[in-house]
């Protein structure tokens, strides 16, 4: 009996994790798979960081607050330009230089803080924080070139990046916020630490990298241009819109990406909303201590998510499972409105968070309906920057609320942007449907 039920439980095992332990043994793929994650370590870190280290430099929240909100906006305009100028030039050649200012920012910034300079130079050195490449980005572009043509392993792919998306956050935020109560500048030096280590490890990963626009053009004996031109035309022909392209220049910008933007701009709007009327709700019941709790219970359901959706292979079309997930999470953040207990919330986010990666999965595999494959980092990269200033604006948002009618006002904004979001996601219904039901971009030979 017990033979059995150990062998019964290494089946499933194998299932799981069988697809994923074989993505991870093609050659160099699990160096810039794990390299790409530790680099990504500011994104959790240093929004905690910055917020801890400026109220107990400078005991004032507002400015905290303001300073997190600056770095959260910078982050969302940085993105789509680092992603743009990656795909036309090249991983590593955005990549180095970028780091370098970031390395300068961070030292210029912990020095002001501990050296509690006036508020007006943190304000100028904030927004240099935002040069972050795009790492995640940058690892599932190497994964759809490296996986070109084999969907079934580019769809596993690009959920084991969400796999370790889940474990980035899940890490950082706690690493962070302890770190940074010890001292601001042991937070930085890690997190300074965790972004070389990481870009060693991806940037000197030579064999997968991408190539860039310059390269691809050139080869093709074109100006990149005119590279740009044809391919957008490839994708309009794919997508069914051959005279789409023919007044729109070079932009990527049709009504299935518009869908997919604000999409995920009302996901991070009513998310980030959800958080901050979470914490005023246990405020109000003397639970506040349970809130971290709350919210590990929804990053672990969401990490769960990510393994399952990942290790089996979907028939149902793409726009089908998109579309399912995003309801479940909006109609579940969206029921906090009708809790009356904080437990209630937790159960809701047990239930609805199993979709929360597998919708950022969704995402991802849409835009390489989307958009042309040399065009991927950037598309990735307004996917995220619409969330993210989402997030500054749903977060906003339910303060003012809160601060008026507790956090019932609160729950109203959640309520209120969880539909409209969804509603935003089915204005571009057809585009998502006609477009994923072709060929993938990543199967056109330029």
């Amino acid at each position: 009996m017990t033979y059995r039920a150990f062998a019964g439980a290494k089946d499933i095992m194998h299932r799981v994790f069988g697809g994923y332990a074989e993505l991870l043994r093609i050659p160099h793929t699990a160096r810039f798979t794990v390299g790409s994650e530790i680099a990504c370590m500011p994104f959790p870190m240093v929004g905690m960081t910055i917020t801890i280290s400026v109220q107990h430099y400078y005991g004032n929240y507002s400015l905290a607050g303001a300073l997190s909100a600056l770095q959260a906006i910078s982050l969302a305009v940085a993105g789509p330009i680092l992603g743009k100028l990656v795909d036309k030039f090249g991983q590593r050649q955005v990549s180095i230089p970028t780091i370098v200012v970031w390395i300068a920012a961070s030292m210029a910034l912990v020095s002001s803080i501990t050296a509690h300079a006036p508020e007006w130079v943190l304000y100028c050195l904030v927004p240099f924080m935002a040069a972050i490449p795009p790492w995640g980005a940058m690892s599932r572009g190497r994964w759809t070139h490296l996986l070109k043509g084999d969907r079934e392993r580019t769809d596993r792919a690009l959920s084991l990046s969400g796999v370790f998306d889940e474990c980035m956050w899940m890490i950082g935020n706690p690493l962070a916020s302890t770190l940074a109560v010890v001292s601001g500048l042991l937070a930085f030096s890690v997190t300074g630490m965790c972004v070389v280590v990481g870009a060693l490890m991806f940037l000197t990963e030579l064999t997968t990298e991408p190539p860039s626009q310059t390269q691809l053009a050139r080869k093709a004996g074109l100006t990149r241009a005119q590279y740009r031109e044809r391919e957008l035309r490839n994708a309009a022909v794919l997508q069914g819109r051959e005279g789409a392209r023919k007044s729109s220049g070079e932009s990527i910008w049709g009504p299935g990406l518009i869908a997919v933007c604000a999409t995920f701009f009302g996901l991070g709007a009513f998310q980030s909303a959800s958080s901050i009327s979470i914490i005023s709700f246990a405020t109000e019941q003397n639970m506040k201590q349970y809130t971290g709790f709350v919210f590990a219970c929804f990053s672990l359901s969401s990490l769960v998510g990510a393994v399952v959706y990942g290790a089996k292979n979907w028939v149902i079309p793409l726009w089908k499972r998109f579309y399912f997930c995003l309801a479940v999470v909006n109609i579940g953040i969206g029921s906090f409105l009708f809790a009356r207990h904080l437990w209630v919330i937790m159960i809701i986010f047990l239930i609805s968070g199993v979709c929360q990666a597998p919708t950022w999965i969704n995402g991802n595999q849409l835009m390489l309906h989307l958009v042309p494959p040399s065009r991927f980092t950037e598309g990735m990269a307004w996917m995220g920057a619409m969330n993210a200033i989402g997030g500054s604006m749903g977060s906003a948002t339910a303060g003012v609320m809160i601060d008026r009618m507790g956090s019932h006002g609160g729950f109203i904004v959640v309520t209120v942007l969880a539909l409209g979001s969804l509603a935003l996601a089915l204005s571009g219904f057809k585009q998502i449907r006609d477009s994923t039901q072709t060929p993938t971009l990543t199967e056109v030979s330029a």
